[in-house]
């Protein structure tokens, strides 16, 4: 695992945000660092629409919303000093199986990511409990690399 090979898993959030700028803030000084932004997509429940006009028109606005996230956070660590080659992103559309934080473990053992940066959301222990925590199973089941979890 290089240690300077950094993945941030990003969903387009406040606490996704805060997790790149910490990282940029670290990260600024360190020459040789490559930094993977990463999104995991999944299509919106098809149930949920009146038809498929209204579902893609859903599609193309979670995509859009996606891209200007991921512009955003690649100016935020360019602006630190990172060169625009050490950046780079990438989007992995994943079903419910397997999950989210297995899918982003997946793609951190793949690239050799020494470190995984995350944004935690704030869940309180009842909420974790109820409905798992992305962060939490990064923490307890990644292996071979660091783990920085930002709140």
């Amino acid at each position: 695992m290089d240690v300077k090979n950094i993945l941030i898993s990003v969903d387009a959030s406040d606490n996704a945000l805060r997790a790149v700028d910490y990282a940029a803030t670290i990260l600024a000084a360190t020459p040789g660092v490559r930094v993977t932004l990463l999104y995991i997509e999944r299509a919106p429940n098809r149930d949920k629409f009146e038809n498929e006009k209204a579902w893609l028109n859903q599609c193309r606005l979670d995509h859009d919303r996606v891209f200007d996230f991921l512009a955003k956070a690649r100016s935020v660590l360019m602006a630190e000093g990172l060169p625009e080659g050490a950046v780079s992103e990438r989007t992995v559309l994943c079903s419910a199986e397997p999950s989210i934080a297995q899918t982003i473990l997946d793609v951190q053992q793949e690239g050799g990511f020494g470190t995984l940066v995350v944004g935690r959301r704030g869940l309180t222990k009842g909420e974790e409990f109820l409905f798992g925590s992305v962060s939490s199973k990064l923490v307890h089941n990644a292996k071979n690399c660091a783990v920085w979890v930002v709140q």
